[in-house]
């Protein structure tokens, strides 16, 4: 059974961090040198570790398997990122920022972990601004704010629609100094397929390059995955096509637990499913909740009509009406389960009947009133009037509209928005201890790859702010703890025998993939995975449906390596070989949330149970039995895995009944 010691240091919640900074061991200015550190993935965790690591003296090698880290899935974020700097003197603070995050994730995260995000908050938006980040300002030059999901202060930096992408852009500027000053080694086309560890350590990787097919075998004194989230399970998504599991994945077959898996979160604002011919799903920004409206038809007859002929008095706000606190801020998992309740209820609108609308008109005409007044304009007429609240809305979210758009063919400016939950980040992931290390010493995991800091639901603008969190200042803070002891100048041979059995488990792999021959494609097999995860998985959860699903994707399996067709060569670039590789681990990580699901007999946060829910739908949590993090431990192929368990003890914050209303 594997030792979870979560680390957190002692004293009061606002020192931890400060004190054990203090406290932790150091390296030598000059034995940072001797010490090399492989980061695999470069993203907005990823980028900001190498370059952070490489800043202070290691030696750092960047593997990432796209040809630029420009393209990492960081860069699809759009909404913004949180820090608690109160400029809009509303009432936030380090402590409301760390309580809102607590009761966000349904009271399923590490105190500890959350309030360390808290106070490092601040301190990212500085690095950032300093990197040239271009942040929208106000009109006095001040860093704008806007809200999000599960606050009632405005505490999200954007940058327009494209946070994350102006985000990955600094931090890649911060990596492309250092590899051009020979600090870093940049890997680009090359997978991560397998971990080495030697004497219960991580001390090494094995990748498969993309282009040539080639096996390469990589040393190092440490490992650090910050390779993203699993949500690619589901095969319909809002993440990039190339999002996969098989980093983490193969880490956990080496020993690093899993954590709470089945913790998926359901973003509410997608663009929905418009057919079966869809490789992925389309995000509107959660952003876009502060001024549009949300609401289906008050009668299913009115479903098909134009939701510019449906009276006022007809339309049902539903999010206004049950949470009047939050309403259409309401977090991500609630607004989720509304949708899907008025949707059940035969009120979806669109072709399939799974949408609900999301409308600027209000914020048009609110807008436009405004800027006539500004302009001293007297009974402006009502065309103009339209036209300057669109101006108003063009100027905060124009690129979003644009996508919506290009996609769905319709103006959003002159008809509300269509929009349903998806899939859209993963909660769970490989577990860590307060340092960011795994349960295997030497292993250090980063962002969406890891489990700590979102417990059931990540509430909006947050997933940015853990990534560059851990990478620009909690992980060069703490791996120096796990580095001093470690003996300088003493990284493996690659030559070791731990070396050339984890390159042959890897190549064995691919043969047996490529000795198929079967007569259907990967994608076949992808798209069945992700109907059963969407069924049995998705937003709503029961234990016979989970047994089912067990069931389901274990003979899929079975079918998927007796019928999958692998075309060309292995010792070449092969497209299929990668999609392959990646849907045979989710495969297996999809049967694992299912488990993980079953196992919790509660409903929390994204992990909703039919069964165990309050008579209005709000989720039930049972907190004596389930106040824990669950990580599973591999035993073996075939072999059903352990679950271990990592109690977690509220010292702060008393767990209640979450209420947004």
């Amino acid at each position: 059974m594997a030792t979870l010691n979560s680390n957190v240091p002692p004293g009061p919640l606002a020192e931890k961090w400060s004190n054990h900074k203090f406290n932790n061991k150091l390296v030598n200015p000059a034995n940072k040198r001797k010490y090399e550190v492989i980061v695999v993935g470069a993203g907005l965790a990823g980028a900001s570790a190498a370059a952070s690591l490489s800043e202070l003296g290691y030696r750092v090698k960047c593997i990432v398997f796209h040809d630029s880290p420009r393209r990492a899935h960081s860069i699809a974020a759009q909404g913004g990122i949180n820090a608690a700097k109160n400029y809009q003197n509303d009432g936030d603070s380090v402590y409301r920022l760390f309580y809102d995050t607590i009761k966000g994730g349904d009271y399923r995260a590490r105190e500890a972990n959350v309030h360390r995000l808290a106070e490092v908050s601040a301190n990212i938006i500085d690095q950032c601004v300093a990197q040239g980040v271009p942040f929208a300002r106000e009109y006095g030059g001040l860093l704008a704010n806007r809200s999000f999901g599960g606050a009632q202060v405005s505490r999200t930096f954007y940058a327009r629609g494209q946070t994350g992408q102006q985000l990955l852009l600094g931090a890649y500027s911060a990596l492309s100094k250092q590899v051009g000053a020979g600090a870093v080694e940049l890997v680009t086309q090359h997978e991560m397929v397998d971990l080495v560890v030697i004497d219960g350590h991580a001390k090494g990787v094995i990748t498969r390059d993309l282009v040539t097919g080639e096996f390469h075998r990589h040393s190092g004194d440490a490992v650090v995955l910050a390779t993203g989230g699993y949500g690619n399970v589901f095969n319909l998504s809002t993440y990039a096509r190339g999002s996969n599991a098989t980093a983490i994945w193969r880490a956990y077959k080496r020993g690093a637990c899993f954590a709470n898996p089945c913790y998926t979160q359901i973003h509410p604002t997608c663009i929905p499913v418009s057919g079966d011919y869809q490789s992925k799903l389309t995000l509107m920004s959660e952003s876009l909740r502060n001024d549009g409206r949300i609401w289906v038809p008050k009668n299913a007859s009115d479903c098909k009509k134009n939701p510019n002929d449906i009276p006022e008095e007809d339309r049902d706000y539903y999010l206004e009406r049950i949470y009047p606190s939050f309403g259409n801020l309401a977090p991500r998992d609630v607004s989720s389960r509304a949708a899907m309740r008025m949707c059940d209820e035969g009120r979806g609108v669109g072709e399939s009947g799974l949408g609900v609308y999301l409308d600027f008109a209000d914020a048009i005409q609110r807008y436009g009133h405004q800027a006539a007044a500004r302009a001293n304009l007297t009974n402006p007429p009502a065309e103009q009037i339209l036209a300057l609240g669109e101006a108003a809305v063009r100027e905060r979210y124009g690129n979003l509209f644009d996508i919506y758009k290009e996609i769905t063919d319709e103006d959003a400016y002159k008809q509300p928005m269509r929009i349903y939950p998806a899939v859209h980040y993963t909660m769970g992931g490989l577990w860590v201890d307060y340092n960011l290390m795994s349960n295997l010493p030497g292993l250090f995991v980063l962002g969406e790859a890891n489990f700590s800091d979102h417990g059931a639901n990540r509430l909006g603008a947050s997933a940015l702010m853990q990534g560059l969190s851990d990478g620009y200042f909690v992980l060069p803070n703490t791996i120096n703890g796990y580095l001093a002891g470690q003996k300088p100048n003493n990284k493996p041979s690659t030559d070791a025998p731990e070396f050339v059995e984890a390159e042959e488990r890897s190549a064995d792999v691919v043969r047996r993939l490529m000795s198929v021959k079967g007569k259907e494609p990967v994608n076949h097999y992808h798209k069945r995975l992700g109907l059963i995860m969407w069924k049995r998985c998705g937003m709503a959860r029961t234990r016979e449906g989970l047994q089912k699903g067990i069931e389901e994707i274990q003979a899929l399996r079975e079918e998927f390596w007796a019928g999958v067709n692998v075309p060309g060569s292995a010792e070449n670039m092969n497209q299929a070989l990668e999609r392959a590789n990646r849907v045979a681990d989710f495969m297996e990580l999809g049967e694992l949330m299912c488990r993980d699901a079953l196992a919790r007999e509660e409903s929390c946060g994204g992990h909703f149970r039919e069964e165990y829910q309050y008579p209005d739908g709000e989720c039930l949590r049972d907190d004596e039995k389930f106040a824990h993090v669950a990580a599973w431990e591999y035993q073996g192929e075939g072999v059903e895995p352990l679950r271990n368990v990592e109690p977690l003890d509220y010292e702060f914050v008393k767990m209640s009944m979450r209420s947004y209303k």
